[in-house]
């Protein structure tokens, strides 16, 4: 694949998917256009494809997509091997935004990594500038997936 942007990967307009296994492929693409680190916030309700998006995009990434499982319980997995490596985390069981500390959330900014953040929105007050945030819908059975403003 030609090394697209992460604009020309995820329009603005959106990314239609019919299925989990093209909901990896959106992530896959946009893993693959990525030029450097960067923090992606991904918003929406349970079961639109947020954890699916981030295995492709580990794939993207050359990281071990087999081991990519939701981090809801455990706030943060760790995937190296890639380009870069990728930190997964969720933010849906923290209370509130002072809870990041105590993650190590600085620490991770600084790090050099990829870092994609379920429920990012839950805090939008520490989103880095240049965040990346990503809005997962669900439609009937479709899902898309569309870059916020």
């Amino acid at each position: 694949m030609a090394n697209t942007s992460f604009e020309e990967a995820l329009p603005l307009a959106g990314r239609s998917s019919a299925s989990a296994e093209e909901t990896r492929a959106i992530g896959r693409e946009a893993g693959r256009a990525l030029a450097g680190p960067v923090f992606i916030s991904l918003e929406g309700p349970m079961g639109a494809g947020k954890t699916t998006f981030v295995s492709g995009l580990a794939e993207g990434l050359g990281c071990e997509a087999r081991e990519v499982s939701s981090p809801t319980f455990t706030l943060v997995h760790e995937h190296g091997g890639g380009r870069w490596p990728l930190v997964h985390m969720d933010w849906h069981r923290l209370e509130q935004a002072g809870d990041l500390e105590a993650l190590g959330f600085d620490d991770y900014l600084r790090g050099g990594a990829v870092l994609a953040v379920e429920w990012g929105g839950r805090f939008p007050e520490a989103l880095p500038a240049g965040a990346v945030r990503l809005e997962f819908s669900i439609d009937g059975g479709a899902r898309t997936v569309r870059r916020l403003a």
